[in-house]
């Protein structure tokens, strides 16, 4: 698996996430939600496919983040749109948890 590659990056402390509230952070100029839920930490770009609008700003619910703008959801696990009217994907993000440390790499497997 391509971690042993990837180069982490601490993105926020588990403690300061709440559960199925999305954190947008910034890691090297690219915007991140990220998000605690189902006992599991995630990382996906926070720009919607279809609008240029934050994720993080959208809810969280069955492992999905809801644009809050068109309602399009996304899944955490894979990026892809569950509906319309987004079609494209948003990338997600490998997540490793050190202690408290939330440690994200913008490293993607092509």
């Amino acid at each position: 698996m391509a971690f042993d590659r990837a180069r982490f990056t601490r993105a926020c402390g588990l403690s300061e996430l709440e559960e199925d509230t999305p954190k947008r952070v910034e890691l090297d100029g690219t915007p991140i939600s990220v998000v605690y839920t189902e006992g599991e930490v995630f990382a996906i770009n926070d720009i919607c496919s279809h609008a240029n609008v934050s994720l993080s700003e959208g809810e969280v619910e069955d492992c999905q983040i809801e644009c809050w703008l068109h309602g399009s959801a996304f899944d955490l696990r894979t990026g892809k749109p569950s509906g319309l009217p987004a079609t494209r994907p948003v990338p997600v993000y490998p997540v490793k948890i050190e202690g408290d440390d939330v440690l994200v790499s913008l490293f993607q497997e092509s």
